[in-house]
């Protein structure tokens, strides 16, 4: 029979139209579906290894984050006790105010002097951490770390207008990239880490996790990739169950941050005056941006002792703050707590309510553009949110005059506190979630974004950049970036294969020119997926690590 086989079996063409119009696959299909079989598990596999890696690393930076985080801010609380203490025995006694001053011109020094062999830790920390998690920078974790812990902390036990949070976001991403560095991780997986030490470190000073999900996605890397929620959420989950379990040892509040404010029903009239008190803050937060980046470019031109006695000009006005009122030392928290209905604001020199709130929001305003100008190692982010709930505060006493319910006055401060930081920060996602958090009340949750979308586009309208944005970009200065262009092969050692090029976390700077797929050749956009065996064009900056972390996203690079 033509088309026979000499083993007797049926003509190759009948086998194989049997084998198509059959549930009983050939031989040879069996072999394909096996070997498709296998390639996927060794996919999945790779896939959740990745992810375990990334989870397990991340589980260990919480850990190391919310001890070391809780420990700090327990730390800057009792620092910030001390202080006060010794400032009202100072106010008791004028006789010995001298010696306060002297106190802080030797202060001022030292942290000058610090600053000369440190100089990664000027500021809040939070530029220099953003920095680190895109690749930017390069920071040597263990320096930076316990540098902005001693640093920050005498600042605050010298009185000054000083927070605990911005410290703590770079003290954060600092144990993140030393776990990372510990375990041997790529240049890839050290960035993520970052992140998730970062976001940690804020949920651990604030105790609010989804605050500091909402920084790492908006703030810190400006993206969202199932790497990041990843890393973010395990390092945010086990930090704050750690801070939580050391809470009542440290004396931490394990509670809502406002515990002076109230809330109440609110009718539709509740929502003009939150726009216009947000549009006036947010017009405060606007100024205020531009009278920090002066005074950064005034304190750039100071040269008195190699640069050092710019610091003396904060310090001072620190002690002379906390001469006139106890609310200009510190963070804020005093003064955010006297703010609400179950608070007891204290007026200065038995002054009139509103009187008083201006005198201290002026004194903290002023506090924070000279802390961020001379670039003093301390966190500006609860002084800023103090001064905005003090303007708040204003606000809500201008309102009930026209009219505005008393019961709404909480809810009206809460809003322009939001308002300010985001008109500066513009962070409006992080600034309702932070909202929320902080309260622990979903009641006024619409008007809250009502406040913060009119800071947002008011600081829009005055074309701001993210402050914090900005400041990194004076950081890294003017010099001209190299240049690079290279291929690689998208591979099965990277995270990059299987997926669309949106999800995957690209070093900051770099865009993708070309794919190489045989013999076609596409121009990749943000839904293109990337097999294994494509050739990637990519061309960018060179920062620190970017061909190395190319590398451990996509594939070995090609000569």
């Amino acid at each position: 029979m033509r088309g026979a086989r000499p083993n007797g079996r049926a003509p190759y063409f009948l086998e194989k139209c049997v084998a198509r119009f059959t549930f009983l696959p050939s031989c040879d299909r069996i072999e394909k579906m096996k070997r498709m079989k296998r390639k996927h598990i060794v996919h999945i596999r790779r896939r959740l290894g990745s992810g375990a890696q990334i989870v397990a690393v991340g589980a260990v930076t919480g850990t190391l984050v919310g001890v070391v985080v809780s420990l700090y801010s327990a730390l800057a609380s009792a620092a910030e006790q001390f202080a006060r203490g010794y400032y009202a025995f100072f106010s008791e006694r004028p006789a010995f105010i001298p010696l306060l001053f002297v106190a802080l011109g030797l202060g001022a020094v030292v942290v000058g002097g610090v600053l000369r062999f440190l100089p990664m830790i000027r500021g809040s920390g939070i530029p220099q951490t953003e920095g680190a998690m895109r690749g930017l920078m390069r920071l040597t974790w263990y320096r930076e770390l316990t540098g902005m812990f001693a640093a920050s902390l005498f600042t605050v036990f010298m009185g000054l207008s000083a927070g605990a949070e911005g410290p703590s976001i770079l003290i954060g991403g600092m144990l993140g990239q030393g776990a990372s560095d510990a375990l041997r991780r790529n240049a890839l997986v050290r960035r993520y880490q970052i992140t998730g030490g970062a976001c940690a470190g804020l949920a651990v000073a604030f105790n609010a996790p989804l605050t500091g999900m909402a920084f790492a996605f908006e703030e810190g890397q400006k993206r969202f990739t199932p790497e990041v929620f990843f890393c973010s959420v395990s390092a945010v989950a086990v930090a704050a169950l750690v801070r939580n379990l050391f809470a009542p040892l440290l004396g931490l509040s394990t509670g809502a941050y406002l515990t002076t404010f109230s809330y109440a029903p609110f009718s539709p009239v509740f929502y003009a005056y939150v726009l216009a008190a947000a549009v006036l803050t947010a017009l405060f937060g606007v100024g205020t941006y531009y009278l920090i980046f002066a005074a950064r470019r005034l304190f750039a031109k100071f040269t008195f002792c190699k640069g050092m006695g710019k610091f003396l000009l904060p310090f001072l006005f620190a002690g002379a703050a906390g001469l006139v009122s106890l609310y200009a030392i510190g963070g804020g928290h005093a003064f955010l707590a006297s703010l609400g209905r179950g608070g007891t604001f204290v007026s200065v020199f038995s002054t009139p309510l509103w009187a008083g709130l201006c005198i201290v929001v002026l004194l903290r305003l002023v506090a924070v553009v000279l802390n961020m100008g001379a670039g003093v190692p301390c966190g500006a982010f609860v002084p800023m949110l103090a001064v905005g709930a003090g303007l708040g505060a204003l606000m809500s006493l201008a309102a009930q005059a026209m009219g505005m319910d008393p019961a709404c006055a909480d809810m009206l401060i809460v809003i322009c506190m939001a308002a300010y930081f985001v008109s500066i920060a513009k962070a409006p996602v992080t600034g309702v979630i932070m909202t929320v958090e902080l309260t622990w009340n979903f009641m006024f949750l619409l008007p809250v974004i009502l406040g913060v979308a009119a800071g947002y586009l008011v600081g829009d309208v005055f074309r701001t950049k993210p402050v914090y944005e900005r400041l990194l970009d004076e950081m890294l200065g003017d010099e001209p970036p190299q240049r690079f262009t290279a291929r690689f092969a998208v591979g099965k050692e990277g995270l990059a294969a299987g997926r669309r090029v949106c999800d995957v976390l690209w070093p900051a700077d770099v865009r993708l020119v070309r794919l190489e797929r045989g013999e076609e050749r596409i121009l990749p956009d943000g839904n293109t997926q990337l097999l294994e065996g494509d050739i990637l064009t990519a061309e960018g900056e060179t920062g620190e690590d970017t061909i190395a972390v190319l590398e451990a996203a996509v594939g070995p690079r090609l000569e």
